[in-house]
C-alpha cells in the first residue's frame, strides 16, 4: 500500500515538473505493460498448474527415498519447473524436512526453485534476451548443484 502512494506521489511531482516527459513515460509504460501481459499470463497459467500438480507430499513422496545422487538431480529438476520468492520456497523445505528429506535434497531444491525457472523462460527472455536468459538459468542451476553438494559435506550426508 505503502508503495502505491510513494509511487503516485512521485508521479503527481514528475507532472508538476515536467507533464510532458511525465505523459511520454506513461505511455512507455503502458506499451510495456501490453506487450508483456499475453506472456505473464500464460507463465501464471502454467506455473499456477505446476502448482497443483507439484504438491508437498508429493514432492515428499518422490525425495525422501532412495540415492541422494538421484534425490539431488530429481529436487533439481522438480525445482527448476518453476521459480518461485522464499516466502513459498522455504516453507515448503520446512514440510521437506519435517518429512525426513536430507539436508542437501533440500538445499537442491529450494535452490533451483527460486534461481532457475524454466517456465518462467519466456518472459525472462523476452526483458533480458535468449542468450543471457539461457545463462543465467544455467548457472543457477549449476550453483545450486554446488550449493546442494557444500550443504551435504557440512552435514555429513556425504562422506
Amino acid at each position: 500500500m505503502y508503495l502505491f502512494i510513494i509511487t503516485g506521489i512521485a508521479l503527481l511531482i514528475s507532472f508538476i515538473f515536467n507533464p510532458k516527459k511525465t505523459l511520454q513515460g506513461l505511455k512507455k509504460a503502458w506499451n510495456k505493460f501490453k506487450n508483456m501481459i499475453i506472456p505473464l499470463t500464460i507463465v501464471l497459467v502454467l506455473v499456477s498448474f505446476a502448482l497443483h500438480f507439484m504438491t508437498p507430499e508429493m514432492i515428499e513422496k518422490y525425495l525422501s527415498k532412495g540415492n541422494q545422487v538421484i534425490g539431488v538431480i530429481l529436487a533439481s529438476i522438480l525445482g527448476s519447473v518453476t521459480m518461485m520468492p522464499g516466502f513459498i520456497a522455504f516453507p515448503l523445505s520446512g514440510i521437506l524436512k519435517d518429512n525426513n528429506v536430507s539436508y542437501m535434497i533440500i538445499s537442491a531444491f529450494t535452490t533451483t526453485l527460486m534461481m532457475v525457472g524454466v517456465l518462467t523462460f519466456p518472459v525472462e527472455q523476452n526483458f533480458l534476451g535468449t542468450k543471457v536468459s539461457i545463462i543465467r538459468n544455467t548457472a543457477g542451476f549449476i550453483m545450486a548443484l554446488i550449493v546442494a553438494l557444500i550443504t551435504g559435506l557440512v552435514f555429513g550426508e556425504i562422506l
